[in-house]
Formats: C-alpha cells, sequence, structure tokens
C-alpha cells in the first residue's frame, strides 16, 4: 500500500524537477547587461554615465566624429575627459543633466587624426570627477546607415 502512495508523489517530484531544473543551472539572459544599440556602454567612469559611444568615419578612416550621451547624476558640473594615444577632449555636463554629442543642437566631437577604418575598435581612455581613467574598446561605424550618414566628417 505505501508503495502505491508514494509513486504518485515521486513521480510529481520527477516531473517538477525535470521542468525547472534547467533554470537552475542556466544563466537567464534578462539579468546579462548590454548595450542594445550600435555604440556601447562605458563602464564607471567616474561621476558621468557613458552611453552608446561610438566613432563615425569615412571610408579612409582618417577623422571620425565621437558621439555619445553622457550622463550626469550628480549635484555639480563635471567634466568628462576623452583621450586617444595622446589626443584629449573634454565634455561638460550640468548637474542633473546629460549631453548627446551629435544631438539637440550639440556637435559631436571630432577627432581629426583617428586613423581607425569603419568596422575596428579604438582603445579610447574615459575619466571624469576624480574617478579613475576607464580604457574601453569604441566602435567606429561608417555612414552607410541613414541615420549616420550625417555625422561622417567632411574630407
Amino acid at each position: 500500500m505505501n508503495t502505491r502512495r508514494l509513486a504518485p508523489v515521486a513521480l510529481a517530484v520527477a516531473v517538477l524537477l525535470g521542468t525547472t531544473g534547467c533554470s537552475m543551472i542556466s544563466p537567464q539572459a534578462t539579468t546579462i547587461e548590454y548595450a542594445a544599440a550600435d555604440g556601447v556602454n562605458i563602464p564607471a567612469s567616474g561621476p558621468l554615465k557613458v552611453r552608446n559611444a561610438l566613432f563615425v568615419a569615412d571610408e579612409s578612416g582618417v577623422a571620425a566624429n565621437f558621439l555619445a550621451a553622457v550622463v550626469n547624476d550628480t549635484d555639480k558640473t563635471e567634466k568628462l575627459t576623452v583621450s586617444i594615444d595622446g589626443t584629449t577632449k573634454t565634455v561638460r555636463v550640468p548637474a542633473h543633466s546629460y549631453v548627446s554629442l551629435g544631438f539637440h543642437d550639440v556637435e559631436p566631437i571630432l577627432f581629426p587624426a583617428l586613423n581607425a577604418k569603419p568596422g575596428t575598435d579604438v582603445d579610447v581612455s574615459f575619466q571624469s570627477g576624480d574617478g579613475e581613467s576607464v580604457v574601453y574598446s569604441v566602435p567606429v561605424l561608417d555612414g552607410k546607415l541613414a541615420y549616420l550618414a550625417d555625422f561622417v566628417p567632411e574630407s
């Protein structure tokens, strides 16, 4: 008699473990952070957050425009420093605000001697506030996509 009572319980436990066990050993895709855009999000580079960073260059790749959204959640104006091979550019971002380089009447940052062809990545140093510098690979794109065509630097 006891075996007859335990059989349905054992079967239910086996079915339950068999159907839910995958989530115990597999990572959940919704918990993995990624940049759902053409550019990349830069990990902590001080108090400022750099989102969707990318370069747009012509086919030669000599000059390129840097596009990104820079967010400042702090109570004071902060400065972002972007450096590539000795060339340094800065962006000031007001407190509790953001700057979209290349959008909303804000010019992109031109790097006249980037020397990186579209399809490659460039190691860029980012630093803001009293945070440490972070080096991250940023993609170089061309103007073949309609929404990037206006950002190709003029030769």
